[in-house]
């Protein structure tokens, strides 16, 4: 399965495609897809006029990013791993990788 990814150009949080083309913040909420159709939805997002950037299909199950670029792509979900008291990583202390 494939997940489609992004950043917020004001404020650099990590973005994914929720099931109905909108973005969301957590990766719970994403929309799941086949090859083909997250391409294809990565099209659609590439030609929308929002305040995102560098959206990409990443590799991905119901858990989160699977794959070869699981590190970066936990890294970039849960924040970073040192200071684990602040920021989004703060947040999810019960959602360790």
């Amino acid at each position: 399965m494939k997940a489609i990814t992004a950043n917020r150009l004001y404020d650099g949080v990590v973005l994914y495609v929720g099931p109905n083309g909108g973005f969301v913040e957590r990766f719970e909420q994403a929309a799941l897809f086949d090859e083909a159709a997250a391409n294809a939805e990565l099209e659609v997002v590439l030609t929308r006029d929002t305040a995102i950037a560098s959206a990409y299909v990443i590799e991905a199950d119901a858990s989160g990013p699977i794959g070869r670029e699981a590190l970066r792509e936990s890294i970039r979900r849960y924040g970073p791993t040192i200071r684990k008291d602040l920021g989004k990583q703060s947040e999810a202390a019960n959602e360790r990788l």
